[in-house]
This record gives C-alpha cells, sequence and structure tokens, in this order.
C-alpha cells in the first residue's frame, strides 16, 4: 500500500528503470511501497513479468526505449514525474525499515534541495573491492544481507527535489550531482542506505555481461568528453578490471591526473595499474602522491603493501598491509599477504598461523591457497606446501602453474619420503652388522 500523507506533506515518487527485474522486483518495492506516494516504473525491453509485478504494487509503468544510455532513460521518468521529491533505485536494490522512515523526514527540510547517501553493495568475497573503497565485513542490518559476508560503501546521490534543472548526465555511471553544484540548490548527507545485491546475486555470466556493456557505454561516454577526469577515470578502472588490461588502464589513469592533479583516485590507480605492470618503484611514487592528497583508506595501503613486497621490501609490505587491519577493513587476502611478509622477515609461525586462518575464513578463494603454498615452502614446511597446493586443485579456475606446482610438490616429498625409507633401511643394516 502506497504512503498516504496529508495534503500538507511534501510528496516522494518512486522512480525507477528495469528491464527483466522479475527476480528481484518484489523485494524492491515491498521496501519502498509504504514510505512512497507514487511508484513510477520505466520498462526498457523486458521480456519477463516485470511490468505485472510492477502495477501490483500500485505502479504506473510505461515503456522506454532503450537507446544505449541510462541517463536518457532515467529522465524519460523524470519528466513524468508528479511528487515534490524524487526517489531512485533499481530492481536489485532496497531500502531497510528505519531508511524510509528517514526519507519522510528529510523530504520536510525546506531549505535542502538533495540528499547524498551511501550505497551498501554487498559482496559474496570479503576480500574484493569497488572503485576506491575496499569490501568490509557484513554487520547483517538487513536479513535480506546475510548471505554475504562482506560489502563495500560507496556515495551516491538518490533522493532530490523534482526540478526542470536536476536530471541525469552521462550515459553510463548516469549522476544528478553536477547539476546540483548549481547555486541555490543546497544540499546535505543523510544516513538512509539503499541495499544493493547485484554484485552478490548475478550470476557470474550475467555480471561479465553487465560489465562488457558498462565498458562499451564508458567508451561512448568518454568519446563525448574527452577531457572529463572522471569519465577518464571510469574507462580506466573498466579497463583495469574488466578487460584486465593494465597498461591501456595505465595511459586513462595518468591522463586523468594530468586533467585533476588533484584527484587522489586517478594517482592511486595509476599506482595499481604499475603495480601489477611489475614497476613497484614506479608505483610508490604514484601512491605517496595519492597519500599526500589525503587519501588513507584500505586500498592505497594494500596496494602501498603490494608494491613494497614486490620491490623486496617487506617490512615496509607488512607496515602497510597492517594499517588495513587498523581501520578495521583487513580482508583474508590482506591478512595473507601481511602473513607472506612475516615468514620472509623470519617470523614464520606467526606468518603460516595468519595465512591458515584467512584460508579458513575464505576457503573458496584460490588465491590464499597460492599464497600460503608459496609462503610454506619459502618458511621449510614442504607438507604444508604440498597439502595446500593439492586443496588449490580442487577449486578449479586452474593454470598450468597450478597442475605443475602440486605435481612438483608432491615430486619433493616422496623423494624425501624414499630417502628416510632408504635411510632406516641402512641404519638397520648397520645394527643388525654390529650387534
Amino acid at each position: 500500500m502506497l504512503f498516504n500523507p496529508s495534503a500538507m506533506k511534501p510528496t516522494v515518487e518512486l522512480s525507477m528503470i528495469v528491464k527483466d527485474g522479475a527476480p528481484v522486483l518484489a523485494r524492491c518495492l515491498r521496501s519502498v511501497a509504504p514510505f512512497v506516494d507514487r511508484i513510477l516504473v520505466g520498462d526498457t525491453g523486458s521480456t519477463d513479468e516485470s511490468a505485472a509485478i510492477a502495477r501490483s504494487f500500485g505502479a504506473a509503468v510505461i515503456a522506454v526505449p532503450w537507446e544505449d544510455d541510462f541517463s536518457r532513460a532515467r529522465n524519460r521518468l523524470l519528466a513524468e514525474s508528479k511528487c515534490d521529491w524524487i526517489l531512485v533505485l533499481d530492481a536489485d536494490e532496497m531500502l531497510d525499515a528505519a531508511g524510509g522512515g528517514q526519507i519522510r523526514e528529510l523530504i520536510e527540510a525546506p531549505e535542502i534541495f538533495a540528499y547524498h547517501n551511501p550505497r551498501w553493495n554487498y559482496m559474496r568475497d570479503a576480500s574484493t573491492r569497488l572503485g576506491f573503497q575496499a569490501a568490509r565485513p557484513n554487520p547483517v542490518v538487513i536479513a535480506e544481507s546475510l548471505p554475504y559476508p562482506a560489502y563495500v560503501p560507496l556515495p551516491t546521490t538518490r533522493l532530490f527535489r523534482s526540478h526542470p534543472d536536476v536530471y541525469y548526465e552521462g550515459c553510463v555511471h548516469e549522476t544528478v550531482t553536477r547539476r546540483l553544484a548549481v547555486p541555490g540548490f543546497a544540499t546535505a548527507r543523510a544516513d538512509f542506505i539503499v541495499h544493493h545485491f547485484g554484485h552478490a546475486e548475478d550470476a557470474e555470466g550475467d555480471r561479465q555481461k553487465k560489465n562488457d556493456l558498462y565498458q562499451a557505454l564508458g567508451e561512448k561516454k568518454l568519446q563525448a568528453n574527452a577531457n572529463d577526469a572522471q569519465a577518464i577515470i571510469e574507462m580506466g578502472l573498466a579497463e583495469l578490471e574488466n578487460a584486465r588490461r593494465p597498461a591501456v588502464a595505465l595511459a586513462h589513469f595518468e591522463r586523468a591526473c594530468e586533467l585533476s592533479p588533484q584527484s587522489a583516485v586517478a594517482w592511486l590507480f595509476a599506482g595499481a595499474c604499475l603495480v601489477r605492470l611489475m614497476k613497484p618503484d614506479e608505483a610508490l611514487e604514484r601512491l605517496h602522491r595519492a597519500a599526500g592528497l589525503g587519501l588513507r583508506n584500505a586500498v592505497l595501503f594494500q596496494t602501498l603493501g603490494d608494491a613494497h613486497f614486490h620491490a623486496g621490501r617487506h617490512g615496509e609490505a607488512r607496515e602497510a598491509y597492517a594499517q588495513v587491519a587498523a581501520l578495521g577493513e583487513e580482508s583474508p587476502l590482506s591478512e595473507a599477504k601481511r602473513g607472506a611478509c612475516e615468514v620472509h622477515l623470519g617470523l614464520a609461525a606467526e606468518g603460516i598461523g595468519r595465512m591458515k586462518k584467512a584460508v579458513s575464513d575464505a576457503p573458496e578463494f584460490g588465491e590464499l591457497y597460492d599464497i600460503l603454498a608459496a609462503s610454506a615452502l619459502l618458511g621449510g614446511d614442504l607438507e604444508l606446501a604440498a597439502r595446500t597446493a593439492d586443496a588449490r586443485l580442487r577449486l578449479g579456475h586452474l593454470t598450468e602453474f597450478h597442475v605443475q606446482l602440486a605435481a612438483l610438490l608432491q615430486a619433493q616429498l616422496k623423494a624425501r619420503e624414499d630417502a628416510r625409507i632408504a635411510h632406516d633401511a641402512v641404519c638397520e643394516q648397520l645394527r643388525a652388522i654390529a650387534s
């Protein structure tokens, strides 16, 4: 049932575009229907029951042609708005009960034009990151998030007044933020959370298709905004994380640094690219620039740790990974890397224990096994290295390296056992002769 305010109260409408959102749409609409006065859904070409589900919640549904432009689709809905305020959600998002109540209070403020709020992106992997933020342990403020160990918080702007001068820009990663920079459009921060499940719930193939679409649209956006540092950074992230081409990504981030030298994020990811290109000293130069601009988050310290580790400065790397833990944002990956540093520093027992815990905390994360196997071998524990390499084989997503490493370690174990048996046989013969 939609909210039924008095005539003097400001009104708010949910504005959303949907395509084949039937599996999750009811969850979203159920979370907001008690707090909004109107629901407007733009269907961009669904072949499932999305439109029927929306109408069952009292939504007005209009067909919106998909033109490879998210802003164009969202602005089509803004042109049809009938309420004082706009709340924007996607089908794979929802509010919690407290958030709806906060929104009703927020829209009472006559001097505020829009609110910036957090978006929690739930993750299946506690060692991942999204944009410039690392995953954090999930405090489970809503039952729907219980299956997921972590979330990445990112800022967004989802609540703003309906006004002809406020509309979305950008064919992808669309935003109203720049339009809100107009003098007289006062904005404020709000605590209501948009809970986003897409990264955690999408099948791997579906997520890859989305990422490929975002990258293609990002290229289109950049062609139209060749000197826009934000568009360049977005393209760099797509090249780094989706296409996995760090050299191409580096060119984008270096260009963003030229255009916007105060952008700590541009310097951070230029450093991240150089780490992947195995140029740690050049990476450290960029990372220190990011830190000098005030960036002090987990992604920065993780990347600093990686750069120092590849440069052979294991003490500095350990300290950087420890800073991640000091922020309360440690992950199994950052802790495993910290443990590897400790093995290199001669603290084998401490480091191996830390890595074992990391594997226990995230038993499906293959990279942790790689780190533990290599460190166990370095620390002289051949049996642990062999067991870990064998366990890694059972996870899948293997390279020839994984197969060869497991075979080599098993061969070394067998050779050591054969040598022990031969040694024991010789000793037994000597004892027999002596007696």
